[in-house]
Protein backbone atom coordinates (compact mmCIF):
# COMPACT_ATOMS: atom_id res chain seq x y z
CA UNK A 1 0.00 0.00 0.00
CA UNK A 2 1.30 3.31 -0.74
CA UNK A 3 -0.29 6.87 0.80
CA UNK A 4 -1.42 9.72 -2.21
CA UNK A 5 -3.11 12.59 -1.93
CA UNK A 6 -3.47 16.39 -2.58
CA UNK A 7 -3.42 19.94 -1.71
CA UNK A 8 -6.44 21.53 -2.82
CA UNK A 9 -5.80 25.81 -2.17
CA UNK A 10 -5.99 29.35 -3.93
CA UNK A 11 -3.30 30.35 -5.56
CA UNK A 12 -3.17 34.25 -5.26
CA UNK A 13 -2.02 35.61 -9.05
CA UNK A 14 1.66 37.06 -9.08
CA UNK A 15 2.28 35.84 -5.66
CA UNK A 16 4.92 33.46 -6.24
CA UNK A 17 6.22 33.46 -2.48
CA UNK A 18 3.24 33.58 -0.64
CA UNK A 19 1.74 30.44 -2.69
CA UNK A 20 4.92 28.58 -1.93
CA UNK A 21 4.44 29.38 2.09
CA UNK A 22 1.07 28.04 2.02
CA UNK A 23 2.02 25.00 0.45
CA UNK A 24 5.00 24.26 2.74
CA UNK A 25 2.64 25.29 5.66
CA UNK A 26 0.20 22.63 4.67
CA UNK A 27 2.33 20.05 4.00
CA UNK A 28 4.73 20.35 7.00
CA UNK A 29 3.60 17.56 9.05
CA UNK A 30 2.10 15.71 6.16
CA UNK A 31 2.19 11.91 5.97
CA UNK A 32 2.59 10.47 2.39
CA UNK A 33 4.29 8.84 -0.83
CA UNK A 34 2.90 11.57 -3.14
CA UNK A 35 1.00 14.70 -3.47
CA UNK A 36 -0.42 16.37 -6.15
CA UNK A 37 -0.47 20.24 -6.21
CA UNK A 38 -2.65 22.34 -8.66
CA UNK A 39 -2.03 23.04 -12.01
CA UNK A 40 0.49 26.62 -12.26
CA UNK A 41 0.55 26.01 -8.59
CA UNK A 42 2.65 29.16 -7.54
CA UNK A 43 1.85 32.11 -10.20
CA UNK A 44 -1.72 31.80 -10.89
CA UNK A 45 -3.15 30.92 -13.99
CA UNK A 46 -4.95 34.02 -15.60
CA UNK A 47 -1.74 35.63 -17.29
CA UNK A 48 -2.44 38.83 -19.34
CA UNK A 49 0.07 38.44 -22.26
CA UNK A 50 3.27 36.23 -23.20
CA UNK A 51 5.24 39.37 -21.52
CA UNK A 52 3.48 38.89 -17.81
CA UNK A 53 3.74 34.92 -17.96
CA UNK A 54 7.50 35.13 -19.27
CA UNK A 55 7.73 37.74 -15.94
CA UNK A 56 6.79 34.73 -13.50
CA UNK A 57 8.14 31.90 -15.07
CA UNK A 58 11.14 30.78 -14.48
CA UNK A 59 13.43 27.44 -15.05
CA UNK A 60 12.66 24.93 -12.19
CA UNK A 61 16.55 23.84 -12.65
CA UNK A 62 17.48 26.86 -11.05
CA UNK A 63 14.46 27.67 -9.04
CA UNK A 64 13.97 28.80 -5.55
CA UNK A 65 10.46 27.50 -5.31
CA UNK A 66 11.70 23.91 -6.20
CA UNK A 67 14.91 24.23 -3.62
CA UNK A 68 12.46 24.81 -1.33
CA UNK A 69 9.55 22.09 -2.42
CA UNK A 70 12.66 19.77 -2.49
CA UNK A 71 13.69 20.42 1.19
CA UNK A 72 10.18 20.03 1.87
CA UNK A 73 10.12 16.47 0.10
CA UNK A 74 13.64 15.39 1.81
CA UNK A 75 12.31 16.49 5.23
CA UNK A 76 8.87 14.51 4.61
CA UNK A 77 10.33 11.81 2.67
CA UNK A 78 7.60 12.23 -0.39
CA UNK A 79 7.42 12.97 -3.75
CA UNK A 80 5.49 16.17 -5.28
CA UNK A 81 3.52 16.59 -8.70
CA UNK A 82 3.12 20.54 -9.23
CA UNK A 83 1.67 22.42 -11.85
CA UNK A 84 4.86 25.47 -12.67
CA UNK A 85 5.15 27.88 -15.08
CA UNK A 86 8.21 26.74 -16.57
CA UNK A 87 10.69 29.39 -18.98
CA UNK A 88 13.45 27.64 -21.25
CA UNK A 89 14.82 30.44 -23.15
CA UNK A 90 12.59 32.16 -25.37
CA UNK A 91 10.19 29.51 -25.26
CA UNK A 92 7.41 28.89 -21.54
CA UNK A 93 5.55 25.80 -20.73
CA UNK A 94 2.73 25.01 -18.56
CA UNK A 95 4.29 22.23 -16.79
CA UNK A 96 4.01 19.38 -14.12
CA UNK A 97 6.98 19.05 -11.92
CA UNK A 98 7.67 15.76 -10.20
CA UNK A 99 10.12 16.21 -7.62
CA UNK A 100 11.54 13.98 -5.00
CA UNK A 101 14.21 13.97 -1.95
CA UNK A 102 16.84 14.13 -4.66
CA UNK A 103 15.20 17.35 -6.33
CA UNK A 104 13.42 17.79 -9.86
CA UNK A 105 13.56 14.67 -11.18
CA UNK A 106 11.13 14.56 -14.50
CA UNK A 107 9.60 17.98 -16.38
CA UNK A 108 6.59 16.98 -18.20
CA UNK A 109 5.12 19.83 -20.32
CA UNK A 110 1.49 20.41 -21.29
CA UNK A 111 0.56 19.31 -24.64
CA UNK A 112 -3.11 20.22 -25.11
CA UNK A 113 -3.32 24.14 -24.83
CA UNK A 114 -6.81 25.53 -23.01
CA UNK A 115 -8.56 28.86 -24.21
CA UNK A 116 -6.34 31.92 -23.80
CA UNK A 117 -2.85 29.18 -22.68
CA UNK A 118 -2.28 29.30 -26.70
CA UNK A 119 -1.65 33.13 -26.81
CA UNK A 120 0.88 32.67 -23.77
CA UNK A 121 2.11 29.35 -23.53
CA UNK A 122 4.08 27.19 -25.96
CA UNK A 123 3.07 23.71 -26.77
CA UNK A 124 4.37 20.30 -24.43
CA UNK A 125 7.10 18.69 -26.41
CA UNK A 126 7.92 16.01 -24.35
CA UNK A 127 7.01 12.88 -25.05
CA UNK A 128 4.19 10.82 -22.16
CA UNK A 129 6.59 8.92 -19.89
CA UNK A 130 5.82 7.18 -16.62
CA UNK A 131 8.73 7.16 -13.45
CA UNK A 132 8.71 4.61 -10.78
CA UNK A 133 7.69 6.25 -7.40
CA UNK A 134 7.90 3.84 -4.32
CA UNK A 135 7.23 1.08 -6.07
CA UNK A 136 4.46 2.72 -8.55
CA UNK A 137 4.59 3.82 -11.71
CA UNK A 138 3.42 7.33 -12.18
CA UNK A 139 2.48 9.14 -15.39
CA UNK A 140 1.48 12.97 -15.63
CA UNK A 141 -0.95 15.17 -17.34
CA UNK A 142 -1.83 18.78 -17.01
CA UNK A 143 -5.66 20.01 -16.95
CA UNK A 144 -7.42 19.96 -20.25
CA UNK A 145 -5.19 16.92 -20.89
CA UNK A 146 -8.05 15.10 -19.77
CA UNK A 147 -10.39 15.51 -22.77
CA UNK A 148 -8.07 13.89 -24.67
CA UNK A 149 -8.45 10.05 -24.01
CA UNK A 150 -5.23 9.52 -25.94
CA UNK A 151 -3.21 10.45 -23.07
CA UNK A 152 -4.24 8.41 -20.20
CA UNK A 153 -4.28 5.35 -22.45
CA UNK A 154 -0.55 6.14 -23.44
CA UNK A 155 0.60 6.36 -20.37
CA UNK A 156 -1.73 3.21 -19.11
CA UNK A 157 0.01 1.40 -22.03
CA UNK A 158 3.31 3.13 -20.48
CA UNK A 159 2.56 1.11 -17.64
CA UNK A 160 1.28 3.72 -15.28
CA UNK A 161 -0.62 2.84 -12.16
CA UNK A 162 -1.10 6.48 -11.07
CA UNK A 163 -2.08 9.35 -13.04
CA UNK A 164 -0.94 12.71 -11.75
CA UNK A 165 -3.51 15.03 -12.83
CA UNK A 166 -2.78 19.28 -11.92
CA UNK A 167 -5.59 21.40 -12.86
CA UNK A 168 -7.40 24.66 -13.03
CA UNK A 169 -10.57 23.10 -14.13
CA UNK A 170 -13.49 25.58 -14.94
CA UNK A 171 -15.97 22.80 -16.73
CA UNK A 172 -18.19 21.36 -14.63
CA UNK A 173 -17.67 17.75 -15.66
CA UNK A 174 -14.02 17.31 -15.93
CA UNK A 175 -14.22 15.61 -12.49
CA UNK A 176 -16.54 12.69 -13.74
CA UNK A 177 -14.82 12.38 -17.04
CA UNK A 178 -11.55 11.81 -15.21
CA UNK A 179 -13.63 8.68 -13.91
CA UNK A 180 -14.25 7.56 -17.55
CA UNK A 181 -10.34 7.91 -17.63
CA UNK A 182 -9.74 5.18 -15.12
CA UNK A 183 -12.25 2.89 -16.11
CA UNK A 184 -10.83 2.49 -19.21
CA UNK A 185 -7.72 2.29 -18.23
CA UNK A 186 -7.98 0.66 -15.01
CA UNK A 187 -5.23 3.09 -13.02
CA UNK A 188 -5.33 5.27 -10.21
CA UNK A 189 -6.06 9.21 -10.73
CA UNK A 190 -5.16 12.39 -8.37
CA UNK A 191 -6.89 15.16 -10.03
CA UNK A 192 -5.45 18.34 -7.76
CA UNK A 193 -7.49 21.17 -8.78
CA UNK A 194 -7.93 24.72 -7.34
CA UNK A 195 -10.80 27.01 -5.87
CA UNK A 196 -11.59 30.81 -6.31
CA UNK A 197 -10.97 33.13 -9.13
CA UNK A 198 -8.60 34.91 -11.02
CA UNK A 199 -9.71 38.65 -11.21
CA UNK A 200 -7.44 40.41 -13.41
CA UNK A 201 -7.56 43.49 -15.49
CA UNK A 202 -8.62 42.00 -18.49
CA UNK A 203 -11.58 39.44 -17.00
CA UNK A 204 -12.24 36.63 -14.82
CA UNK A 205 -11.83 33.04 -14.54
CA UNK A 206 -13.60 30.36 -11.68
CA UNK A 207 -12.42 27.45 -10.92
CA UNK A 208 -14.35 24.42 -9.59
CA UNK A 209 -12.41 22.74 -6.42
CA UNK A 210 -13.32 18.98 -6.50
CA UNK A 211 -10.21 17.68 -6.44
CA UNK A 212 -10.51 13.96 -5.75
CA UNK A 213 -8.83 10.41 -6.01
CA UNK A 214 -10.24 8.24 -7.96
CA UNK A 215 -9.34 4.15 -8.27
CA UNK A 216 -9.30 1.77 -11.19
CA UNK A 217 -12.79 0.67 -12.04
CA UNK A 218 -13.78 4.42 -11.63
CA UNK A 219 -14.48 3.99 -7.75
CA UNK A 220 -14.61 7.74 -6.25
CA UNK A 221 -12.38 7.10 -3.12
CA UNK A 222 -12.50 11.04 -2.47
CA UNK A 223 -13.75 14.23 -3.56
CA UNK A 224 -13.10 17.46 -1.89
CA UNK A 225 -15.00 20.78 -1.25
CA UNK A 226 -15.60 23.41 -3.86
CA UNK A 227 -14.56 26.30 -1.98
CA UNK A 228 -11.67 25.65 0.50
CA UNK A 229 -8.80 24.53 1.07
CA UNK A 230 -8.53 20.58 1.27
CA UNK A 231 -5.48 18.18 2.45
CA UNK A 232 -6.30 14.69 1.34
CA UNK A 233 -4.28 11.65 1.72
CA UNK A 234 -5.52 7.94 1.35
CA UNK A 235 -3.90 4.80 0.84
CA UNK A 236 -3.92 3.16 -2.25
CA UNK A 237 -3.44 -0.71 -3.58
CA UNK A 238 -0.99 -0.18 -7.01
CA UNK A 239 -1.79 -3.90 -7.38
CA UNK A 240 -5.33 -3.46 -7.91
CA UNK A 241 -3.85 -1.00 -11.24
CA UNK A 242 -1.76 -3.55 -12.59
CA UNK A 243 -5.13 -6.43 -13.25
CA UNK A 244 -6.59 -4.82 -16.28
CA UNK A 245 -9.07 -7.40 -16.36
CA UNK A 246 -12.72 -5.21 -16.46
CA UNK A 247 -14.54 -8.48 -16.78
CA UNK A 248 -13.42 -12.33 -16.99
CA UNK A 249 -12.60 -12.62 -20.42
CA UNK A 250 -11.95 -9.15 -21.03
CA UNK A 251 -8.58 -6.82 -20.73
CA UNK A 252 -9.02 -2.89 -21.23
CA UNK A 253 -5.19 -2.87 -22.77
CA UNK A 254 -4.88 -6.73 -24.16
CA UNK A 255 -8.11 -6.65 -25.70
CA UNK A 256 -7.29 -4.15 -28.16
CA UNK A 257 -7.44 -4.09 -31.45
CA UNK A 258 -5.03 -1.07 -32.89
CA UNK A 259 -5.62 -2.00 -36.65
CA UNK A 260 -8.65 -0.33 -36.49
CA UNK A 261 -7.57 2.84 -34.51
CA UNK A 262 -5.97 4.53 -37.40
CA UNK A 263 -7.94 7.96 -37.02
CA UNK A 264 -6.54 8.46 -33.95
CA UNK A 265 -2.71 8.49 -34.99
CA UNK A 266 -3.85 10.96 -38.10
CA UNK A 267 -2.91 14.10 -37.41
CA UNK A 268 -3.57 17.75 -39.19
CA UNK A 269 -0.55 18.92 -37.85
CA UNK A 270 1.86 18.04 -34.89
Amino acid sequence: MVKVGFYQFYPEFGQVERNLGRVLAALKDVEADLIVLPELAFTGYYVRDRAELESLADDPRQSATVEALTVLCRQRDLYLVTGYAERQGDRTYNSALLIGPEGLAHTYRKIHLFGTEQDCFDPGDVPLQVHEVRGMRVGMMVCFDWVFSEVARTLALKGADLICHPANLVLTYCQQAMITRCIENMVYAVTANRYGADRRPHGEIAFTGQSQIVAPKGDLIYRGPADRDDLAVVEVDIELARDKRIAARNDVLANRRPAFYGPITESAGM
